[in-house]
């Protein structure tokens, strides 16, 4: 399949202030893109915006609403004209044992990394569909496959992203409308800090982005990071429970060990699990 250019190429990033949606908003700006990053913090994303290549503007999100989120494509269409590539990043996530996780976290978490993609996509596809073309790619996570102690909840709603965006896939089949999901493992922001990686290597936000312009240029639907995750996976599931879970507990961390005793998350997840602005 020969590579899609991205030069002129209208792609929006939700969560682009930092982390991975800055990563990859320079990434495509770089390429010719002409990107649009969002983010409930207004100040962070314009100071991103403005610190980013030329081709980059920061513009008001919050992906649990659906007017803001309206407004957001909206800007952007005024702006440049159609979205070609929307680019579902927005995430945020509370670790620890399950019964200690505060009502507030649970429901953010669904909010935002669940809500907030099946809102994304209701409100871009058919705009995609109608022109016979377009690109929704979301960045979920390993845990869509795996499920860490201690992110419980988390790995609810990116098994939730998954089944959704296989579900609308079939649906779109034959419209033109791309739809991809990128699973990546433990990455090195601060949505992640303080956890562990298993036997997986740590990854950087420039993985995931790579991995982003890779499937925009070659769509598929699926993309682990490392790229052996599906596969084991996949094998696993054909393995007797005790041995799949004696397989997991060598492979997949386990989170509330990694964070007990330690105060590391307490800033991050008293900003982005509340009402207060703060980005991935």
């Amino acid at each position: 399949m020969r590579p899609r250019p991205l030069a002129g190429r209208v792609v929006a990033v939700t969560g682009g202030a930092c982390g991975i949606g800055r990563e990859t908003a320079r990434r495509l700006a770089l390429a010719g893109a002409r990107v649009a990053i969002g983010d409930r913090d207004a100040e962070a994303v314009r100071t991103a915006a403005g610190e980013l290549p030329d081709g980059v503007a920061g513009f008001d999100l919050d992906v649990t609403d659906s007017a803001s989120f309206t407004a957001f494509l909206a800007a952007v269409e005024d702006r440049w004209g159609p979205i070609d590539v929307l680019v579902n990043n927005a995430g945020v996530m509370w670790v620890g044992g399950f019964a200690d996780e505060p009502e507030s976290a649970t429901a953010r978490q669904l909010d935002v990394n669940l809500h907030g993609v099946i809102r994304g996509v209701k409100l871009a596809a058919p705009r995609m569909r109608e022109r016979g073309r377009g690109h929704i790619v979301t960045i979920a996570s390993a845990a869509s496959k795996l499920s860490p102690p201690g992110e419980a909840t988390y790995a609810a709603s990116k098994h939730g992203v998954y089944g959704y965006l296989k579900g609308v896939r079939a649906e779109l089949r034959g419209s033109g409308v791309r739809i991809s999901v990128i699973m990546p493992g433990v990455v090195d922001t601060e949505l992640a800090a303080g956890t562990a990686t298993g036997a997986a290597r740590l990854l950087g936000p420039a993985d995931v982005a790579r991995a982003v312009i890779a499937v925009i240029e070659r769509p598929r639907f699926e993309v682990f990071l490392p790229g052996y995750v599906g596969p084991l996976a996949a094998w696993a599931d054909v393995l007797p429970q005790r041995a799949r879970d004696l397989l997991f507990r060598v492979l997949v961390p386990d989170q509330i060990r990694s964070v007990s005793g330690t105060s590391v998350r307490r800033a991050y997840e008293s900003r982005n699990l509340s009402d207060t602005p703060g980005g991935e």
